[in-house]
């Protein structure tokens, strides 16, 4: 029989995540909803981005997950779409690449500034809104992509691209409350 588990006593990561998700429940964010995967783990949300109207993405359910580290806000959580997206800044796997998510410091091939990377004062809300920006471009940045297939068809293909990214936008609807 194994023994009952007992709570782990709160940190300051956890009370500041719970803080942060408290205040986006209070005040929900046009454009997004989060939640616990699980209720008793603060470090993993569950986030439905919703797709930003006049965009590619408009009409689309988009799920992903939102994964803190142990030492946040010190180091960036990492945001990975369940739902198939196709963008330069979202690796096939579905994990994001944009500079507010990289680690804090200096970039070592010299694409970002330090002050475009990571820093303990943003939110997850920032985090989120900064994610619905980058899915609002059009064109999507295409300089140092995440997904090299989606910035040559970008740069090669425009109007395949977009059609691309409009169908699954669609498919995401339909899949999105099964």
């Amino acid at each position: 029989m194994s023994k009952p588990q007992t709570p782990q006593p709160a940190n300051s990561t956890t009370l500041l995540l719970r803080r942060q998700l408290q205040e986006l429940t209070k005040r929900p964010v046009e454009g997004f909803s989060a939640g616990l995967a699980d209720d008793s783990n603060f470090y993993e949300w569950e986030i439905m981005i919703i797709g930003p109207p006049d965009t590619l993405y408009e009409g689309g359910f988009f799920k992903a997950r939102l994964s803190f580290p142990s030492e946040y806000p010190n180091q960036p959580p990492t945001l990975k779409f369940i739902t198939q997206m196709w963008h330069p800044n979202i690796y096939e796997d579905g994990r994001v690449c944009i500079s507010i998510l990289h680690p804090p410091g200096e970039d070592e091939y010299g694409f970002e500034q330090a002050s475009e990377r990571w820093l303990p004062v943003h939110t997850a809300e920032s985090i989120l809104i900064s994610v619905i920006s980058m899915l609002s471009s059009d064109p999507p940045n295409i300089d140092s992509p995440a997904n090299v297939d989606a910035a040559k068809q970008v740069r090669d293909d425009i109007a395949g691209y977009r059609k691309k990214v409009r169908r699954l936008a669609r498919r995401s609807a339909e899949e999105a409350f099964d």
